[in-house]
């Protein structure tokens, strides 16, 4: 994200917007944003170090999870938010946790 900070009230206001809009359509999961850009790593063995994984100039502001049929839905969805976030977004295909057992 890069704005102004004076922009930040609006930015805030069209996320907040664009989430409303997925919930209506019944698209949105969960998501949210993030404190900072801060990351703690944990080894198996409970170690826990300051840092991210690996250093990089990229920083996630947060994230949203919605379902869609069809990878263009998603891209919809993406522009969206990228539009009310002012920053190009990346998508995922999420694994779904519906395993039959």
């Amino acid at each position: 994200m890069n704005f102004p900070d004076e922009d930040f009230p609006a930015v805030r206001d069209a996320v907040r917007e664009f989430r409303r809009e997925a919930k209506a359509a019944g698209a949105w999961i969960f998501g949210g944003g993030f404190e900072d850009f801060s990351a703690h790593v944990v080894e198996g063995n409970g170690s826990v170090k300051v840092g991210p994984l690996k250093e990089s100039p990229v920083h996630l502001g947060g994230f949203s999870v919605i379902e869609v049929a069809t990878e263009a839905e998603a891209f919809d969805w993406a522009k969206k938010i990228a539009v009310a976030c002012r920053c190009p977004q990346e998508v995922r295909r999420f694994i779904d946790d519906k395993v039959q057992e």
